[in-house]
């Protein structure tokens, strides 16, 4: 009995001893297989973050999208830049319960996290993949180990398309719990933005293009935080370009947005291309 109890508070303690800065056990890249087929450099289970860039990014697809949809051309750009690049499907492609895809967001970060041994990570999302880690960083204990929140197009105040044309534009079957809950004024998205909409001490860019047929209008992609935070709208520096919200994450001009938001500290601001032209932003 007592050799069984000695084996049983070792492997315990084992246990403890390989947790990672998270909370997770440190781990062999495993979690990794069961997202499916990465984009292209992406979930490599080798990478380690450099000091150059010290926290992975994870990239969030938006609803009725998946991992590969979304970030064939971001993700193995982002990967020759030397960051270490993570992706994950969740949600049955977006469809499900909000609170449900930020807490296989939670998980995965805590493998990622476990992984590299990094303290932070960086996100970047497209749509709902932008506005749901908010959830995670406001109730699930995220804003700790979040650098970086970049949102393309992101539906953080929800918008004002009827569901059956939000439905029909996204080419969404029904049931769809995330379209009902990406609605201007839904419960979840008042309970979302009530108080502090940027919590924590991350920084916070929303890029948004004012062609958006999804999130109307456009400016409900904004956030109102006044410290680490910056509202974008696209066609300030690539003025007469169509971009749509279905093809902005491939936009250069939005990447360009998206690696300065990633390289310096903070918000976009520093290195980004020069406005264009100026407009009047409002925020929900």
């Amino acid at each position: 009995m007592w050799l069984a109890l000695s084996a049983f508070f070792a492997f315990a303690l084992g246990l403890l001893a390989a947790a990672g800065p998270s909370g997770a056990q440190t781990n062999d890249g495993a979690f990794l297989l069961r997202e499916g087929t990465p984009p292209p450099g992406a979930n490599d289970p080798s990478c380690r973050p450099s000091a150059e860039h010290p926290y992975p990014v994870v990239l969030v697809h938006g609803t009725f999208e998946t991992m590969d949809q979304n970030w064939a051309v971001l993700s193995p750009r982002l990967r020759a830049a030397g960051y270490c690049v993570y992706a994950l499907n969740y949600g049955n492609r977006g469809l499900g319960p909000i609170q449900d895809s930020a807490r296989e967001l939670d998980r995965f970060v805590d493998g990622v996290l476990g992984l590299t041994g990094a303290r932070k990570v960086s996100l970047v999302g497209h749509s709902q993949g932008g506005m749901m880690p908010r959830y995670w960083i406001k109730y699930l204990g995220g804003k700790v180990f979040v650098d970086d929140l970049v949102g393309i197009a992101p539906s953080n105040y929800g918008t004002e398309l009827g569901q059956p044309d939000f439905r029909a534009a996204l080419g969404i079957p029904n049931p769809c719990v995330a379209c009902e809950q990406q609605r201007a004024g839904s419960q979840f998205l008042r309970r979302l933005n009530a108080g502090d909409d940027t919590p924590g001490t991350g920084s916070f860019t929303q890029i948004a293009t004012d062609d958006d047929e999804i999130i109307v209008p456009y400016t409900r992609c904004f956030l109102r935080g006044e410290r680490r935070t910056e509202n974008v709208t696209l066609q300030d520096y690539n003025a007469g370009l169509p971009v749509t919200h279905q093809n902005i994450y491939n936009d250069p001009f939005a990447q360009r947005l998206v690696f300065d938001a990633l390289d310096n500290p903070g918000p976009r601001t520093r290195n980004a291309p020069s406005p264009r032209r100026s407009r009047e932003r409002t925020c929900p």
